[in-house]
This record gives C-alpha cells, sequence and structure tokens, in this order.
C-alpha cells in the first residue's frame, strides 16, 4: 500500500555528513547530561511507600500537592488513578522517616487538607485508604540491574539477528543507530527530570525493536536492488532503497504516532511519561533508520558483491 510514488531518487547520502554530524552532537548532549544530571528514578528503582486512597468527591490535587509539602514530604507524586476521585501517592525513601509509619503520616496530612473550609471552598470528607505497598531499595536495585540486562539482551538479539539475516555491516549500522535513538531518549528524561519509572523502561525496549524494524525494511530493500540493478554506485543504491520505502514509512509511522499521541493527551499521568517516550523514540526513530544507519553501512563498505555471487563458468573436459 502507498500514498505516493516518487519517481526520482532523492539524494540523502549526498549530505550523509551533516545527517551523522547532527547525530553525532545529539548523541554527546544526551550522555552529558545523563552524566551530570542522570535520570530521576521512581520508586521503583530507588524504593519508597505508594498508597492508594480514596475520596466521596474529587478532591483539589494541587492543595493535596502543597500540604504535604507543608508536611516535610518532598519530592511527592500526587495523581489521579482511574477516576478523579481515586488518588495514587508515591513518597520517596527518606533515611530519616520510619518506613512503617510513612502511611499514617500521609493519611494525617491529606486529613488536614479535609478539615479546613470556606464558603467558597467546602471540606472534602477525610480520604479512604485503599491499599499501601512498600518497595524497598533492595528491590529498587534488583529491578534496575533486570532492566539493563533486559536492554542488553535485546540489543545482542538485534545484532545477531540483522547479522545471519543480512551482513555483519548491516548488524553493526542498525545498532549503532538504535543505541543513538535510546541514549537521546535518556537524554530527555535527564535534562526535564521527568520521572524514569519501569513504563518508561518499557517504551525504551519498545523503540528499540520498533526502530529495528525501519531499519530492517530499508536494508531489504538495499538488498533486493543490489541484486537486480546493475550499474549503480552503492549510494545511489541507498538512495533508491529509500526513497522507495518512503511512502510506507509515513504510513507506518504516522498511524502509530496518531495512536501514541492519543495516549500523551488523554491517558492521564499514568500514560504520560510512557507516550512521551514513545514519541521521541518514533520521531529519532525514523530519522535514525534512515538517515544514521545508511550512511553507516555506505561508509562500511557494502557492495554489490557481497550480495551477488559470481558465476563460476564450468570448463569442458579436454580429452
Amino acid at each position: 500500500m502507498e500514498f505516493f510514488r516518487i519517481r526520482k531518487d532523492i539524494p540523502f547520502m549526498r549530505h550523509a555528513l551533516v545527517f551523522n554530524v547532527i547525530s553525532l552532537i545529539t548523541f554527546l548532549l544526551a550522555i552529558f547530561f545523563l552524566v551530570n544530571k542522570g535520570l530521576h528514578f521512581s520508586i521503583e528503582f530507588t524504593g519508597g511507600t505508594l498508597l492508594e486512597v480514596n475520596y466521596a468527591q474529587a478532591p483539589d490535587l494541587d492543595k493535596l500537592r502543597k500540604q504535604m509539602e507543608a508536611d516535610g514530604f518532598t519530592d511527592t507524586q500526587v495523581q489521579n488513578f482511574g477516576s478523579s476521585r481515586d488518588v495514587l501517592i508515591r513518597v520517596p525513601l527518606s533515611k530519616d522517616a520510619e518506613t512503617s509509619k510513612v502511611g499514617d503520616r500521609v493519611m494525617a496530612s491529606l486529613a488536614r487538607v479535609g478539615a479546613g473550609s470556606t464558603a467558597d471552598s467546602p471540606a472534602v470528607v477525610a480520604p479512604t485508604l485503599k491499599r499501601v505497598e512498600f518497595v524497598g531499595p533492595q528491590v529498587g536495585k534488583e529491578l534496575a540491574s533486570d532492566g539493563a540486562m533486559a536492554l542488553l539482551l535485546v540489543v545482542c538479539g538485534i545484532v545477531l539477528y540483522l547479522a545471519m539475516r543480512f551482513e555483519w555491516r548491516f548488524a553493526i549500522s542498525a545498532i549503532i543507530a538504535n543505541l543513538h535513538d535510546v541514549v537521546i531518549i535518556l537524554g530527555f528524561f535527564a535534562l526535564f527530570r521527568w520521572e524514569f519509572s519501569l513504563p518508561v523502561l518499557a517504551a525504551v525496549l519498545a523503540v528499540l525493536g520498533y526502530s529495528v524494524n525501519e531499519s530492517v525494511v530499508v536494508f531489504d530493500r538495499v538488498r533486493e536492488t543490489f541484486k537486480k540493478k546493475r550499474g549503480l554506485t552503492t549510494p545511489q543504491v541507498l538512495d533508491h532503497a529509500i526513497t522507495s520505502t518512503i511512502s510506507r514509512t509515513i504510513i507506518t509511522h504516522g498511524c502509530t504516532q496518531m495512536m501514541v499521541t492519543s495516549m500523551l493527551i488523554f491517558g492521564g499521568p499514568a500514560l504520560h511519561y510512557f507516550a512521551l517516550a514513545l514519541t521521541i523514540g518514533i520521531l529519532f526513530g525514523i530519522y535514525s533508520s534512515v538517515l544514521v544507519a545508511s550512511p553507516l553501512v555506505m561508509w562500511m563498505g557494502v557492495s554489490r558483491e557481497q550480495f551477488v555471487q559470481a558465476k563460476v563458468e564450468k570448463q569442458e573436459a579436454v580429452v
């Protein structure tokens, strides 16, 4: 299925150096922010207390946040969960506070908000505690190490798949381009101090698979062009492969981004950072799969001879 077809190949490889310089700059900036600012991990990784409370009527979340901050709770997350009357509260682990009493202190702080009332703002009935969970720092370390291991296994699997299906040059180029996407996503989260949680980790892994799919489509067209068309240089083959898959790229990524955008706008706080990570990954995934991986393959010396075996003429037997 194609929305349109471009008859004349676009000379992408003519500007390959510019594209890779831009990629290198964004990659180095992302590493800089990661090293200097680091990631803002959620309580799944750092440890803390999670409470789910229910109100008879929708509370003012800003008042809850201000009251908890006044009572000494810092970096606390207060958000709706499921409905406007259900509130999810995440309290980071604190060295000075007893973990067993954090839940009681939070409920006491929430009760103070319900106790005050004015003519314009009637009092809210004290909330009902539905559940309270504690995530220890040891569990957080295990989640971090398991997440890193999952990322490593995904990378190794992609390299092996591409090396077996295409050629080692394609495998190295694709994984460099895909890791470029991952590092940039992490750089955005470090720069803006967005919360890095398990859903965000899942989004990063999803971007790896999604981005490599685009690389495989382009690489498959490169291999096909090498086999079918003679007399084309490697840059011309890459330009033809990218140009001929543009329509497919727009359809696939456009449809995916519409779904992700709906989650970003209507999904609420629970899906916000998950959808945000996917949005960044999709946008940079298009760029890296087309304009980073392909130039790397070209500079590594891919050629037609690697895909087309030379015919060996049979010599007639001499009597």
